[in-house]
Protein backbone atom coordinates (compact mmCIF):
# COMPACT_ATOMS: atom_id res chain seq x y z
CA UNK A 1 0.00 0.00 0.00
CA UNK A 2 1.21 3.35 -0.69
CA UNK A 3 1.44 6.84 1.22
CA UNK A 4 -0.39 8.51 -1.90
CA UNK A 5 -3.45 7.60 -3.70
CA UNK A 6 -1.69 6.59 -6.86
CA UNK A 7 -2.97 4.27 -8.45
CA UNK A 8 -5.78 4.89 -10.70
CA UNK A 9 -8.56 2.45 -12.41
CA UNK A 10 -10.49 3.20 -15.28
CA UNK A 11 -14.17 0.85 -16.10
CA UNK A 12 -15.52 2.00 -19.47
CA UNK A 13 -19.43 2.35 -18.48
CA UNK A 14 -21.03 -0.61 -20.19
CA UNK A 15 -18.64 -0.47 -22.68
CA UNK A 16 -19.86 -2.58 -25.62
CA UNK A 17 -24.07 -1.23 -25.24
CA UNK A 18 -22.10 2.39 -24.85
CA UNK A 19 -20.42 2.13 -28.55
CA UNK A 20 -23.56 0.21 -29.78
CA UNK A 21 -25.76 3.58 -28.61
CA UNK A 22 -23.02 5.91 -29.51
CA UNK A 23 -23.21 4.45 -33.67
CA UNK A 24 -26.80 3.78 -33.57
CA UNK A 25 -28.65 7.11 -32.50
CA UNK A 26 -31.93 5.17 -32.62
CA UNK A 27 -31.13 3.33 -29.77
CA UNK A 28 -29.69 6.28 -26.79
CA UNK A 29 -31.71 5.86 -24.09
CA UNK A 30 -32.85 2.57 -25.29
CA UNK A 31 -32.11 -0.88 -23.41
CA UNK A 32 -29.57 -2.62 -25.33
CA UNK A 33 -28.15 -6.12 -24.71
CA UNK A 34 -24.92 -7.01 -26.36
CA UNK A 35 -24.63 -10.91 -26.78
CA UNK A 36 -24.99 -13.87 -28.31
CA UNK A 37 -28.40 -13.30 -30.10
CA UNK A 38 -29.62 -17.25 -30.54
CA UNK A 39 -31.34 -18.91 -28.64
CA UNK A 40 -28.61 -20.48 -26.53
CA UNK A 41 -26.53 -16.89 -26.36
CA UNK A 42 -25.39 -15.54 -23.27
CA UNK A 43 -25.05 -11.57 -22.57
CA UNK A 44 -21.96 -9.65 -22.82
CA UNK A 45 -23.38 -6.21 -21.91
CA UNK A 46 -26.21 -4.40 -21.20
CA UNK A 47 -26.74 -1.10 -20.87
CA UNK A 48 -27.67 0.38 -18.08
CA UNK A 49 -31.56 0.80 -19.38
CA UNK A 50 -31.14 -2.67 -20.14
CA UNK A 51 -30.10 -3.33 -16.51
CA UNK A 52 -33.10 -1.61 -15.11
CA UNK A 53 -34.91 -4.48 -15.82
CA UNK A 54 -32.61 -6.82 -14.36
CA UNK A 55 -30.68 -7.99 -17.52
CA UNK A 56 -26.96 -8.56 -16.75
CA UNK A 57 -23.70 -10.02 -18.24
CA UNK A 58 -23.05 -13.80 -17.95
CA UNK A 59 -27.04 -14.37 -17.77
CA UNK A 60 -28.69 -16.07 -21.14
CA UNK A 61 -30.55 -14.02 -24.04
CA UNK A 62 -33.60 -16.08 -23.12
CA UNK A 63 -33.82 -15.17 -19.74
CA UNK A 64 -32.33 -11.03 -20.97
CA UNK A 65 -35.49 -10.99 -23.36
CA UNK A 66 -38.09 -12.41 -20.86
CA UNK A 67 -37.06 -9.06 -18.75
CA UNK A 68 -36.63 -6.72 -21.09
CA UNK A 69 -39.70 -4.75 -22.59
CA UNK A 70 -40.64 -5.03 -26.37
CA UNK A 71 -38.18 -2.90 -29.09
CA UNK A 72 -35.08 -3.80 -26.68
CA UNK A 73 -31.96 -3.86 -29.22
CA UNK A 74 -30.38 -7.39 -28.82
CA UNK A 75 -27.71 -6.99 -31.06
CA UNK A 76 -24.49 -9.36 -31.97
CA UNK A 77 -20.93 -8.32 -31.22
CA UNK A 78 -18.44 -5.77 -33.59
CA UNK A 79 -15.64 -6.41 -32.04
CA UNK A 80 -13.58 -4.34 -34.67
CA UNK A 81 -15.89 -0.94 -33.40
CA UNK A 82 -14.82 -1.77 -29.83
CA UNK A 83 -10.86 -2.23 -30.50
CA UNK A 84 -10.96 0.98 -32.21
CA UNK A 85 -12.58 2.70 -29.00
CA UNK A 86 -10.13 0.84 -26.55
CA UNK A 87 -7.45 1.63 -28.21
CA UNK A 88 -7.73 5.00 -28.22
CA UNK A 89 -9.01 5.36 -24.56
CA UNK A 90 -5.87 3.64 -23.62
CA UNK A 91 -3.17 6.42 -25.46
CA UNK A 92 -5.65 9.07 -23.73
CA UNK A 93 -4.30 6.64 -20.48
CA UNK A 94 -0.47 6.21 -21.80
CA UNK A 95 -0.38 10.43 -22.49
CA UNK A 96 -1.17 10.22 -17.95
CA UNK A 97 1.80 7.93 -17.19
CA UNK A 98 4.34 5.35 -18.96
CA UNK A 99 2.88 2.89 -16.45
CA UNK A 100 -0.06 1.25 -17.98
CA UNK A 101 -1.74 -2.13 -17.45
CA UNK A 102 -4.50 -2.99 -19.70
CA UNK A 103 -6.89 -5.76 -18.10
CA UNK A 104 -9.44 -6.31 -20.31
CA UNK A 105 -10.63 -3.98 -23.87
CA UNK A 106 -12.47 -1.84 -20.95
CA UNK A 107 -10.05 -1.62 -18.16
CA UNK A 108 -6.82 -0.70 -17.19
CA UNK A 109 -4.68 0.77 -14.07
CA UNK A 110 -2.60 3.57 -14.21
CA UNK A 111 0.48 4.26 -12.02
CA UNK A 112 -0.22 7.94 -11.39
CA UNK A 113 2.94 8.07 -9.31
CA UNK A 114 5.31 7.11 -12.26
CA UNK A 115 4.08 10.28 -14.42
CA UNK A 116 5.50 12.73 -11.98
CA UNK A 117 2.21 14.33 -10.79
CA UNK A 118 1.15 15.89 -7.62
CA UNK A 119 -0.73 12.96 -5.73
CA UNK A 120 -2.87 15.03 -3.37
CA UNK A 121 -6.45 14.54 -3.09
CA UNK A 122 -7.39 17.69 -4.80
CA UNK A 123 -4.56 16.60 -7.05
CA UNK A 124 -5.82 13.56 -8.37
CA UNK A 125 -9.23 14.49 -8.22
CA UNK A 126 -8.99 17.14 -10.77
CA UNK A 127 -6.64 15.00 -13.00
CA UNK A 128 -9.25 12.16 -13.22
CA UNK A 129 -12.25 14.73 -13.62
CA UNK A 130 -9.81 16.01 -16.48
CA UNK A 131 -9.31 12.36 -18.04
CA UNK A 132 -13.30 11.29 -17.80
CA UNK A 133 -14.28 14.81 -20.12
CA UNK A 134 -11.49 13.81 -22.40
CA UNK A 135 -12.61 10.38 -23.16
CA UNK A 136 -15.86 11.45 -23.35
CA UNK A 137 -15.10 13.75 -25.93
CA UNK A 138 -12.76 11.82 -27.79
CA UNK A 139 -14.77 8.90 -28.01
CA UNK A 140 -18.19 10.24 -29.04
CA UNK A 141 -19.59 10.03 -25.26
CA UNK A 142 -18.61 6.90 -23.97
CA UNK A 143 -18.09 7.05 -20.30
CA UNK A 144 -15.60 5.95 -17.79
CA UNK A 145 -15.75 5.10 -14.10
CA UNK A 146 -12.53 6.16 -11.88
CA UNK A 147 -11.02 4.95 -8.99
CA UNK A 148 -7.93 5.98 -7.34
CA UNK A 149 -6.28 4.42 -4.52
CA UNK A 150 -3.19 3.54 -3.07
CA UNK A 151 -3.49 0.17 -4.07
CA UNK A 152 -4.66 -1.72 -7.25
CA UNK A 153 -7.59 -3.41 -5.19
CA UNK A 154 -8.63 0.17 -3.49
CA UNK A 155 -8.30 1.96 -7.33
CA UNK A 156 -10.82 -1.14 -8.46
CA UNK A 157 -13.57 -0.99 -5.88
CA UNK A 158 -13.54 2.94 -5.63
CA UNK A 159 -14.48 2.70 -9.53
CA UNK A 160 -16.97 0.84 -8.50
CA UNK A 161 -18.79 3.37 -5.81
CA UNK A 162 -20.52 5.12 -8.34
CA UNK A 163 -21.38 4.04 -11.70
CA UNK A 164 -22.13 5.43 -14.49
CA UNK A 165 -19.85 7.95 -14.76
CA UNK A 166 -18.21 7.99 -11.33
CA UNK A 167 -15.33 9.44 -9.79
CA UNK A 168 -14.29 7.74 -6.41
CA UNK A 169 -10.59 9.19 -4.26
CA UNK A 170 -10.07 6.89 -1.31
CA UNK A 171 -7.36 9.11 0.61
CA UNK A 172 -4.52 7.81 2.31
CA UNK A 173 -5.30 6.17 5.88
CA UNK A 174 -9.18 6.27 5.25
CA UNK A 175 -9.29 3.09 3.25
CA UNK A 176 -10.47 0.77 6.22
CA UNK A 177 -13.26 3.42 6.54
CA UNK A 178 -13.87 3.25 3.16
CA UNK A 179 -13.73 -0.65 2.85
CA UNK A 180 -15.16 -2.13 6.10
CA UNK A 181 -18.85 -0.70 5.35
CA UNK A 182 -18.71 -2.80 1.76
CA UNK A 183 -20.28 -6.25 1.59
CA UNK A 184 -17.64 -8.87 1.16
CA UNK A 185 -18.41 -9.85 -2.63
CA UNK A 186 -16.68 -6.35 -3.19
CA UNK A 187 -13.54 -8.03 -2.94
CA UNK A 188 -11.95 -9.54 -5.95
CA UNK A 189 -11.76 -13.74 -5.22
CA UNK A 190 -15.17 -13.43 -3.50
CA UNK A 191 -17.94 -14.97 -5.88
CA UNK A 192 -21.28 -16.47 -4.22
CA UNK A 193 -19.91 -19.73 -3.08
CA UNK A 194 -17.48 -18.39 -0.76
CA UNK A 195 -20.19 -15.20 0.56
CA UNK A 196 -22.60 -18.11 1.35
CA UNK A 197 -19.65 -19.75 3.53
CA UNK A 198 -18.40 -16.74 5.21
CA UNK A 199 -22.57 -15.97 5.92
CA UNK A 200 -22.83 -18.82 7.84
CA UNK A 201 -20.71 -17.43 10.46
CA UNK A 202 -22.49 -13.62 10.18
CA UNK A 203 -19.42 -12.31 8.06
CA UNK A 204 -21.40 -9.91 5.33
CA UNK A 205 -19.17 -6.96 4.92
CA UNK A 206 -15.57 -6.41 4.87
CA UNK A 207 -15.66 -5.04 8.56
CA UNK A 208 -16.84 -8.63 9.63
CA UNK A 209 -14.29 -10.13 7.52
CA UNK A 210 -11.28 -7.83 9.02
CA UNK A 211 -12.61 -9.40 12.91
CA UNK A 212 -11.65 -12.68 11.53
CA UNK A 213 -8.41 -14.02 12.12
CA UNK A 214 -5.91 -15.43 9.68
CA UNK A 215 -6.55 -19.35 11.12
CA UNK A 216 -10.16 -18.84 11.44
CA UNK A 217 -10.35 -17.70 7.70
CA UNK A 218 -8.16 -19.88 6.20
CA UNK A 219 -10.20 -22.67 8.36
CA UNK A 220 -13.25 -21.49 6.12
CA UNK A 221 -12.22 -21.12 3.00
CA UNK A 222 -8.85 -21.97 1.96
CA UNK A 223 -4.70 -21.22 2.59
CA UNK A 224 -4.16 -19.51 -0.14
CA UNK A 225 -7.92 -17.62 -0.56
CA UNK A 226 -7.77 -17.22 2.95
CA UNK A 227 -4.44 -15.87 3.25
CA UNK A 228 -5.16 -13.40 0.38
CA UNK A 229 -8.80 -12.32 1.96
CA UNK A 230 -7.23 -11.59 4.63
CA UNK A 231 -4.47 -8.84 3.33
CA UNK A 232 -7.04 -7.10 1.46
CA UNK A 233 -9.67 -7.04 3.96
CA UNK A 234 -6.86 -5.12 5.82
CA UNK A 235 -5.99 -3.28 2.56
CA UNK A 236 -3.26 -4.80 2.47
CA UNK A 237 -2.18 -5.04 -1.44
CA UNK A 238 1.65 -3.84 -3.00
CA UNK A 239 0.91 -4.95 -6.33
CA UNK A 240 2.82 -2.87 -9.02
CA UNK A 241 1.20 -1.86 -12.13
CA UNK A 242 2.43 -3.99 -15.08
CA UNK A 243 2.77 -2.78 -18.73
CA UNK A 244 3.34 -5.37 -20.39
CA UNK A 245 0.37 -7.92 -18.59
CA UNK A 246 -0.42 -10.90 -20.98
CA UNK A 247 -2.45 -13.44 -19.58
CA UNK A 248 -1.80 -17.04 -20.79
CA UNK A 249 -5.22 -18.50 -19.91
CA UNK A 250 -8.50 -17.22 -18.89
CA UNK A 251 -10.35 -19.43 -16.07
CA UNK A 252 -13.21 -19.38 -13.16
CA UNK A 253 -13.71 -21.59 -10.29
CA UNK A 254 -16.65 -22.09 -7.90
CA UNK A 255 -16.17 -23.50 -4.29
CA UNK A 256 -18.99 -25.27 -2.78
CA UNK A 257 -20.82 -25.15 0.40
CA UNK A 258 -21.62 -28.50 0.14
CA UNK A 259 -20.30 -31.46 -1.87
CA UNK A 260 -22.13 -31.43 -5.29
CA UNK A 261 -23.57 -35.27 -6.48
CA UNK A 262 -26.42 -33.66 -8.94
CA UNK A 263 -25.91 -34.10 -12.33
CA UNK A 264 -28.23 -31.04 -13.66
CA UNK A 265 -26.72 -28.94 -10.40
CA UNK A 266 -23.11 -29.67 -11.99
CA UNK A 267 -24.08 -29.08 -15.61
CA UNK A 268 -25.86 -25.70 -14.58
CA UNK A 269 -22.26 -24.73 -12.45
CA UNK A 270 -20.29 -25.59 -15.67
CA UNK A 271 -22.52 -23.36 -17.98
CA UNK A 272 -22.44 -20.32 -15.32
CA UNK A 273 -18.46 -21.08 -15.32
CA UNK A 274 -18.14 -20.73 -19.03
CA UNK A 275 -20.32 -18.13 -18.94
CA UNK A 276 -17.85 -15.66 -17.25
CA UNK A 277 -14.91 -17.49 -18.91
CA UNK A 278 -16.43 -16.62 -22.42
CA UNK A 279 -17.38 -12.96 -21.52
CA UNK A 280 -14.54 -12.47 -20.00
CA UNK A 281 -12.80 -13.70 -23.74
CA UNK A 282 -14.49 -11.55 -25.46
CA UNK A 283 -13.82 -8.47 -22.91
CA UNK A 284 -10.52 -8.69 -23.54
CA UNK A 285 -10.63 -9.12 -27.29
CA UNK A 286 -8.87 -13.33 -27.29
CA UNK A 287 -10.08 -16.38 -27.77
CA UNK A 288 -7.92 -19.80 -27.16
CA UNK A 289 -7.91 -23.35 -28.18
CA UNK A 290 -7.74 -25.54 -24.90
CA UNK A 291 -10.33 -25.96 -22.66
CA UNK A 292 -9.44 -26.98 -19.04
CA UNK A 293 -11.71 -28.64 -16.60
CA UNK A 294 -10.90 -28.76 -12.75
CA UNK A 295 -12.24 -30.68 -10.19
CA UNK A 296 -12.29 -30.95 -6.75
CA UNK A 297 -13.19 -34.43 -4.69
CA UNK A 298 -14.75 -35.00 -1.80
CA UNK A 299 -11.73 -36.05 -0.57
CA UNK A 300 -9.88 -33.01 -1.70
CA UNK A 301 -8.06 -34.69 -4.46
CA UNK A 302 -7.73 -32.52 -7.70
CA UNK A 303 -7.85 -33.53 -11.11
CA UNK A 304 -7.70 -31.62 -14.08
CA UNK A 305 -8.66 -32.50 -17.68
CA UNK A 306 -8.30 -30.93 -20.81
CA UNK A 307 -8.99 -31.09 -24.88
CA UNK A 308 -7.52 -28.83 -27.41
CA UNK A 309 -9.82 -27.83 -30.19
CA UNK A 310 -8.77 -27.39 -34.11
CA UNK A 311 -9.74 -23.20 -33.65
CA UNK A 312 -10.14 -21.23 -30.82
CA UNK A 313 -13.09 -20.16 -29.23
CA UNK A 314 -14.52 -17.47 -26.78
CA UNK A 315 -18.41 -18.64 -27.13
CA UNK A 316 -19.53 -19.53 -23.48
CA UNK A 317 -21.64 -22.23 -25.68
CA UNK A 318 -19.11 -24.23 -26.99
CA UNK A 319 -16.74 -23.80 -23.61
CA UNK A 320 -19.61 -25.19 -22.08
CA UNK A 321 -20.13 -28.22 -24.18
CA UNK A 322 -16.57 -29.13 -24.12
CA UNK A 323 -16.39 -29.01 -20.28
CA UNK A 324 -19.67 -30.79 -19.72
CA UNK A 325 -18.07 -33.67 -22.36
CA UNK A 326 -14.91 -33.79 -19.51
CA UNK A 327 -17.47 -33.73 -16.92
CA UNK A 328 -18.46 -37.13 -18.03
CA UNK A 329 -14.86 -38.62 -18.17
CA UNK A 330 -14.52 -38.14 -14.05
CA UNK A 331 -15.65 -39.95 -11.65
CA UNK A 332 -18.14 -37.79 -9.33
CA UNK A 333 -19.23 -40.71 -6.86
CA UNK A 334 -18.88 -38.72 -2.91
CA UNK A 335 -19.59 -35.03 -4.68
CA UNK A 336 -17.62 -32.60 -6.05
CA UNK A 337 -16.01 -29.70 -3.95
CA UNK A 338 -15.06 -27.60 -6.42
CA UNK A 339 -15.63 -27.00 -10.33
CA UNK A 340 -13.48 -24.87 -12.41
CA UNK A 341 -13.41 -23.92 -16.37
CA UNK A 342 -10.37 -22.27 -18.10
CA UNK A 343 -9.26 -21.61 -21.53
CA UNK A 344 -5.73 -21.17 -22.60
CA UNK A 345 -3.79 -21.40 -25.78
CA UNK A 346 -4.82 -17.47 -26.21
CA UNK A 347 -5.16 -15.49 -29.62
CA UNK A 348 -5.99 -12.26 -30.48
CA UNK A 349 -9.78 -12.42 -31.09
CA UNK A 350 -10.84 -13.51 -34.68
CA UNK A 351 -14.78 -13.13 -35.27
CA UNK A 352 -15.98 -16.51 -35.78
CA UNK A 353 -19.57 -18.03 -36.88
CA UNK A 354 -22.23 -15.84 -35.66
CA UNK A 355 -24.89 -17.90 -36.83
CA UNK A 356 -23.95 -21.22 -35.31
CA UNK A 357 -25.94 -23.76 -35.72
CA UNK A 358 -28.99 -23.86 -33.71
CA UNK A 359 -29.28 -20.27 -33.37
CA UNK A 360 -32.33 -18.63 -34.91
CA UNK A 361 -32.17 -15.41 -37.03
CA UNK A 362 -33.87 -12.49 -35.91
CA UNK A 363 -36.97 -10.38 -37.42
CA UNK A 364 -37.69 -6.99 -37.34
CA UNK A 365 -40.78 -5.25 -36.99
CA UNK A 366 -42.50 -1.98 -37.09
CA UNK A 367 -41.93 -1.16 -33.43
CA UNK A 368 -38.13 -2.26 -33.11
CA UNK A 369 -36.15 -4.76 -32.74
CA UNK A 370 -38.56 -8.25 -32.61
CA UNK A 371 -38.73 -9.97 -29.03
CA UNK A 372 -38.53 -13.33 -30.69
CA UNK A 373 -37.01 -14.81 -33.59
CA UNK A 374 -38.50 -15.37 -36.88
CA UNK A 375 -37.47 -19.15 -38.44
CA UNK A 376 -35.64 -18.90 -41.44
CA UNK A 377 -37.58 -19.97 -44.85
CA UNK A 378 -37.95 -23.61 -45.29
CA UNK A 379 -38.42 -23.15 -49.33
CA UNK A 380 -35.31 -24.14 -51.63
CA UNK A 381 -33.92 -21.07 -52.92
CA UNK A 382 -30.37 -19.43 -53.97
CA UNK A 383 -27.66 -18.76 -50.69
CA UNK A 384 -28.10 -15.97 -49.24
CA UNK A 385 -26.19 -13.63 -46.66
CA UNK A 386 -26.03 -14.35 -43.01
CA UNK A 387 -27.15 -11.03 -41.79
CA UNK A 388 -26.73 -10.42 -38.21
CA UNK A 389 -28.26 -8.03 -36.00
CA UNK A 390 -26.47 -4.83 -35.06
CA UNK A 391 -23.87 -5.56 -38.00
CA UNK A 392 -22.41 -2.49 -40.00
CA UNK A 393 -24.19 -2.09 -43.94
CA UNK A 394 -23.41 0.04 -47.04
CA UNK A 395 -26.01 0.11 -49.79
CA UNK A 396 -24.85 1.77 -53.35
CA UNK A 397 -28.09 3.79 -53.26
CA UNK A 398 -29.04 4.35 -49.52
CA UNK A 399 -25.72 5.04 -47.92
CA UNK A 400 -24.43 3.34 -44.56
CA UNK A 401 -26.40 2.01 -41.93
CA UNK A 402 -27.01 -1.43 -39.57
CA UNK A 403 -28.72 -4.60 -39.34
CA UNK A 404 -31.83 -4.16 -37.85
CA UNK A 405 -33.19 -8.22 -38.30
CA UNK A 406 -33.38 -10.50 -40.52
CA UNK A 407 -34.82 -13.42 -41.89
CA UNK A 408 -37.20 -15.74 -44.46
CA UNK A 409 -34.69 -14.11 -46.84
CA UNK A 410 -35.26 -10.66 -45.65
CA UNK A 411 -33.21 -7.72 -44.20
CA UNK A 412 -34.15 -5.06 -42.71
CA UNK A 413 -31.49 -1.95 -42.37
CA UNK A 414 -31.79 1.39 -40.46
CA UNK A 415 -30.02 3.68 -42.19
CA UNK A 416 -28.26 5.93 -39.62
CA UNK A 417 -24.72 6.97 -37.87
CA UNK A 418 -22.81 8.27 -35.14
CA UNK A 419 -23.59 12.05 -35.94
CA UNK A 420 -26.96 11.75 -37.65
CA UNK A 421 -30.13 11.91 -36.53
CA UNK A 422 -32.13 8.29 -35.86
CA UNK A 423 -32.61 7.17 -39.73
CA UNK A 424 -35.18 5.86 -41.64
CA UNK A 425 -35.64 1.72 -42.02
CA UNK A 426 -35.71 -0.01 -44.86
CA UNK A 427 -36.40 -4.29 -45.66
CA UNK A 428 -34.69 -5.15 -48.47
CA UNK A 429 -34.42 -8.85 -50.00
CA UNK A 430 -31.22 -10.82 -48.37
CA UNK A 431 -29.09 -10.98 -51.31
CA UNK A 432 -29.85 -7.59 -52.62
CA UNK A 433 -26.39 -6.61 -55.21
CA UNK A 434 -26.40 -3.03 -53.73
CA UNK A 435 -26.17 -4.21 -50.28
CA UNK A 436 -22.85 -5.22 -48.12
CA UNK A 437 -21.08 -5.42 -45.10
CA UNK A 438 -19.62 -2.17 -44.00
CA UNK A 439 -16.94 -1.20 -41.65
CA UNK A 440 -17.74 0.58 -37.83
CA UNK A 441 -18.47 3.97 -38.58
CA UNK A 442 -16.24 7.02 -37.78
CA UNK A 443 -17.90 9.05 -34.93
CA UNK A 444 -15.37 11.93 -35.35
CA UNK A 445 -16.31 11.83 -39.19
Amino acid sequence: MRRDPSILHLDLDAFFAAVEQRDKPSLRGRPVVVGGTGGRGVVSTASYEARAFGAHSAMSTIEARRLCPPGTAFLSPRFPAYKRTSELVMSLLRELSPLVEPVSIDEAYVDLAAGGHELSVDGVTAMATQLKATIAEATGGVTGSVGVGTSKSLAKIGSELDKPDGLTVVPAGEELTVLHPLPVRSLGGVGPATAERLAQVKVTTIGDLHRLSLIDLTSLVGQAQGAGLYRLARADDDRPVITDREAKSVSAEETFARDLTDAARLTAEIDALAARVGSRLQRSGTSGRTVTLKVRRYDFTTLTRSQTLPQPVDDPRQIAEVARRLLGGVDRSGGLRLLGVGVSGLATFVQGDLFAEGDAVEAATAEGLAAEPVPADPRPGPAVVAWYPGQDVVHAQLGSGWVWGSGLNRVTVRFEGPRTTPGPVRTLAADDPDLRPGDPPDWAD
